[in-house]
């Protein structure tokens, strides 16, 4: 495909959404893909004739993406693109997502009942090559995923504060453990390779990230006379994964427990359910319980 279409590809959003809505006729004709010939028009005046990234939709590559190369390269030279990218198709239960089906929904509609975060970790869950195929299970099984990270983390913080506070009279010098410098390396060694092997987030996400929340998990509970290497371990192991989530955008600006609470009241709307709805089911529960009413305590 020669140099200026190797590896990836960047959808210019801004550029390409404008795109979309001019219809450039040529020679007394409406030109049948019109955006064609808009973005290398744009591209160059915004971007320069040679710019890192261009995508687009699998179906762009053959006539658009082709188009813009030709007329690009026949008004310019020098006219190069680095990278291209192109993201497979979204479906929906294993159907093509179309207006025309009634199937299709907004990042709004999703997000009314799903935190941004958990579609976030849906869509970053598939190789952006490949077809995405959005259902109720997978995006509940990414909003699951996102409040274990979270929870994690705010027991991970939980467990720093309490031991802070009891080492504080200790005037020890603190040592990351070897087991946790080792999963630190290796969450960072996957992450890179992972990450510069054509944008492998489904890899990060179920492999590295998780065993990184295993091992802090597992720290936890650590013996107490290994109280200050636990420490050194933990706040070294919160801020790599933190990191890792900064990059692929999965890390929020709001507290742990904000984001946790978020997750529940998402959860409660899905249900139609209210908070007080809950305490009230369990203490009627309890209250079944003690009457020994076990039919309706179970």
């Amino acid at each position: 495909m020669g140099e200026s279409k190797i590896l990836l590809i960047l959808l210019c959003g801004r550029l390409q959404s404008l795109a979309s809505h001019c219809g450039t006729v040529l020679g007394g004709q409406e030109d049948p893909d019109g955006t064609s010939n808009a973005v290398p028009a744009m591209s160059a005046h915004y971007l320069t004739h040679s710019f890192d990234i261009h995508g687009g939709g699998m179906d762009l590559i053959f006539p658009h993406h082709e188009n813009e190369i030709a007329q690009s390269c026949a008004a310019c030279s020098e006219s190069k693109v680095n990278y291209w990218m192109h993201n497979g198709f979204v479906t929906e239960n294993d159907e093509k997502m179309s207006k025309s089906l009634g199937n299709f929904f907004t990042i709004r509609e999703v997000t009314k009942f799903y935190h941004p975060l958990a579609l976030r970790h849906f869509l970053l869950g598939t190789h952006y090559r490949s077809p995405v195929n959005y259902s109720i299970l997978q995006i509940e099984i990414s909003s699951e995923a996102i409040f274990y990270i979270y929870q994690t983390l705010q027991d991970c913080e939980d467990v720093l504060l309490k031991l802070k506070e009891e080492s504080e009279t200790n005037n020890k010098t603190a040592r990351i453990s070897p087991a946790a410098q080792e999963c630190i390396s290796k969450l960072q060694s996957e992450f890179e390779t992972k990450l510069a092997d054509d944008l492998d987030t489904p890899t990060i996400l179920n492999a590295a990230i998780q065993e990184a929340l295993r091992f802090i998990n597992t720290s936890k509970k650590q013996p107490k006379q290994q109280q200050l290497s636990i420490v050194k371990s933990l706040i070294d192991l919160e801020k790599e994964v933190k990191q890792v989530l900064d990059v692929i955008g999965l890390l929020s600006g709001s507290s742990y427990a904000e984001v946790l609470q978020q997750l529940k009241d998402k959860a409660l709307k899905r249900a139609s359910l209210t908070e007080n709805d809950i305490l009230h089911s369990i203490e009627e529960r309890m209250l079944a319980r003690k009457n020994k009413e076990f039919s309706k305590s179970d």
